[in-house]
């Protein structure tokens, strides 16, 4: 590939921002191919001076790019263009099945699975009375031996009863419905907010970075819940598409 100086160009007569120029044509390289995941870049001092920038200039142009998921820094490592985001259609499927559409390889770590009673919020999701036996699952979920999500779901008892060796083979709709759970619809809500010093751990973010959140009720024959999930994706490396049509 050419270096990055015949391809990109600060236009110092622009009013828009120097930092703003470069990031804007970094995120075309990265965008259009040009530059592969897991290309790595100079560090910001060398770059800003090949490109003639100051170095709080460069710094802000590259940490635009990481607060958008697209360059990662890893110390000993340096600056790199991440890994394929998980893109994830907004359909009635598991992650697990959805990375194995992507081509991508799902991995499972099961982290606790145990019986608790159902409150509150989850209690009312699951249409369950106060204090009603739950099964809840806890799980780590790679893509490509890179975590992805922090996976928390909640069964009504006595629904299914997985091994843990299923749970770490299986995506969980996949253990339902062989069971002979029909999946018939969901509500489901996503948001955003930043990442626990655990959560961070578990997910190799950054502490304080960014994570989606999705809350979900899957509802079986006769709208009955079957399910309640909660879960946490990185946002660096995930997102959420769907199509709109008009009314």
């Amino acid at each position: 590939m050419e270096p990055l100086t015949r391809l990109i160009t600060i236009d110092r007569s622009s009013p828009v921002p120097l930092y703003f120029q470069f990031a804007q044509q970094l995120q075309h390289l990265i965008e259009s191919g040009a530059l592969t995941p897991g290309t790595r870049l100079e560090n910001e001092i060398s770059l800003a001076d090949r490109f003639g920038l100051s170095r709080p200039t460069m710094r802000q142009a590259m940490q635009h790019l990481v607060d958008k998921g697209l360059l990662s820094r890893k110390r000993g490592v340096g600056t790199q263009v991440v890994t394929d985001r998980v893109r994830r259609q907004m359909e009635l499927t598991s992650l697990h099945e959805d990375l194995r559409r992507e081509g991508r390889h799902p991995r499972t770590e099961v982290l606790s699975m145990r019986t608790r009673p159902a409150e509150g919020r989850i209690a009312s999701a699951l249409r369950l009375e106060p204090g009603a036996d739950t099964v809840v699952l806890r799980r780590l979920r790679y893509a490509d031996d890179e975590p992805v999500a922090l996976l928390e779901n909640h069964l009504p008892a006595g629904l299914l009863d997985p091994a843990e060796e299923d749970l770490v083979a299986h995506g969980l709709y996949a253990l339902l419905r062989r069971t002979g759970v029909t999946l018939r619809s969901a509500e489901q809500t996503i948001g955003a907010r930043r990442a626990t010093a655990a959560e961070s751990r578990l997910l190799a973010e950054a502490r304080g970075g960014t994570l989606l959140t999705m809350e979900r009720t899957v509802l079986g024959d006769g709208g009955r819940p079957v399910e309640f999930g909660s879960h946490l994706y990185r946002a660096s490396r995930y997102s959420f598409e769907m199509t709109l049509t008009a009314s």
